[in-house]
């Protein structure tokens, strides 16, 4: 067992870049895609990631010190520090529960697959550290690490139902046939998205109100493209910042207004085409897949390839809402009384919250921003809540906190699901397991008569 757990452990030390194509020219193999076109497939993906991690890297690098900036210029601290994903993905990955959590998240989507409980090969296995974290929570609350990973299941078989019910989302709104998006952090926004857009749906005139960035496109012209609206909000971030024309070298380095504005539109540009490269690896997969699932399960419905959401971040309102969203998350975390989390170094993962958001609200601007204002808020809560279990978590981790005396993150800290389940638990292991796994089997229970109905209707199509 021990060995087994190396070679997994192994695997995932390798990263998303290494790891994806690998996982792809297996799959390629064994679905009987060719093992030049799989191979081929395989390096595509990989590059793809690279990318898209280099395009969201210059992100971060930029967006960060202007906040930073921002937060020195009006005086904003808080006591909570946002060490941001990479360093939460250490933690758990480094807990008890991350150390088994690949073998076991493997095995559970065979099992769901057998049962026909979910329609999504989930091959993200690097993304598997959100159950980690979850349960890497939950173990400390209970003091048992069995529970930990019970409930680290729990939260991916909930995940992968609703990347089955989002998937039709992510193929009309997202443009990605055959994809859903079974990610721990992402997927756990859809039902909020789903209530709260069905509470705007029944307020007369609001229910009028459409922010539409692809129509804004068409009726403004160039003034619409996304390179223009990026470049438009990365110089007001800079503006905020208290940036100058120029850019500044040496102590203080900035690149100036203009210099974030035209790398934020170039962020909104090179982000679409590094998600395109990589869905042009995929579909030989993808077609493989149904081909297989069609020849040897019959009684199936539809199969989807599971995949990080940073393949659907490219979409124009996602990441312009997100833009708009970074200078008011700041400014709320300062407003909003009993918050003691500074959002800085997760400020680049917003667009992630909006990935199916996106199409809950068929991309409908405004809507996406009232969302986007609602969660934000209750994350900040959230991430102060969980603030001293992440902490404990660092430190049984070993991970180096610097000066920090209290860490969290937007991602997974401020994650809903994974609030909701450890807090369950926190009532007691009975409760927890109870509750949540009650819900969780529902959701399966549910998802399987849908899997089937489908099923049934493409047979007799």
């Amino acid at each position: 067992m021990e060995a087994i757990l190396k070679v997994f452990q192994f695997i995932s030390d390798m990263g998303a870049t290494v790891m994806m194509p690998i996982i792809i020219l297996i799959m390629g193999c064994i679905l009987r895609a060719g093992f030049g076109k799989s191979l081929r497939a395989g390096l595509t993906v990989g590059i793809g990631f690279i990318g898209l991690n280099l395009v969201t890297g210059m992100l971060g690098n930029y967006l960060a010190p202007a906040v930073s900036a921002m937060a020195d210029k009006f005086g904003l601290t808080l006591s909570v520090i946002d060490v941001g994903w990479p360093a939460a993905a250490k933690i758990a990955f480094a807990s008890t529960v991350g150390q088994v959590i690949i073998p076991v998240c493997l095995l559970v989507n065979i099992v769901m697959l057998l049962t026909n409980t979910t329609q999504t090969v989930d091959v993200d296995i690097w993304d598997y550290w959100h159950f980690a974290f979850t349960g890497a929570l939950v173990a400390i609350l209970t003091e048992s690490q069995v529970i930990g990973v019970i409930a680290a299941i729990l939260n991916m078989v909930i995940i992968m139902v609703l990347g089955d019910w989002t998937a039709k989302g992510v193929e009309d709104t997202l443009g990605l046939p055959g994809v859903s998006l079974p990610h721990g952090f992402t997927t756990a926004y859809a039902p909020i998205a789903m209530g709260m857009n069905w509470v705007l749906d029944k307020i007369p005139g609001v229910n009028k109100i459409s922010f539409d960035i692809e129509k804004m496109q068409k009726k403004f012209g160039v003034f619409g493209e996304p390179i223009l609206v990026g470049t438009v909000l990365g110089a007001i971030i800079g503006f905020a910042a208290g940036y100058g024309i120029a850019p500044v070298t040496g102590e203080g380095a900035n690149p100036g207004i203009l210099g974030l504005g035209i790398n934020m539109g170039a962020v909104l540009v090179l982000i679409p085409k590094m998600a395109a490269l990589l869905m042009e690896g995929l579909l030989p997969i993808s077609d493989a897949a149904s081909e297989f699932i069609e020849k040897k399960f019959s009684s199936r419905g539809k199969i989807y390839i599971g995949l990080d959401s940073a393949v659907g971040v490219g979409h124009p309102m996602t990441l312009s809402v997100a833009l708009v969203l970074v200078p008011i998350t700041v400014f709320l975390a300062v407003l909003l009384p009993g918050n003691k989390v500074m959002p800085f170094a997760d400020l680049a993962v917003i667009p992630w919250m909006f990935v199916l958001i996106t199409p809950v609200v068929k991309g409908n601007g405004f809507r996406a921003l009232i969302i986007g204002i609602v969660v934000l808020a209750a994350g900040l809560y959230i991430a102060t809540d969980l603030a001293p279990m992440i902490t404990s978590a660092a430190i049984n981790a070993q991970f180096d906190m610097g000066s920090a005396a209290s860490i969290s993150s937007i991602c997974d800290g401020a994650n809903p699901l994974t609030w909701a389940i450890t807090r369950l638990h926190g009532l007691g292991a009975a409760v927890g397991i109870g509750v949540v796994g009650v819900i969780a089997l529902a959701l399966a229970v549910i998802n399987r008569k849908k899997i089937m109905k489908e099923a049934a209707e493409m047979h007799k199509a």
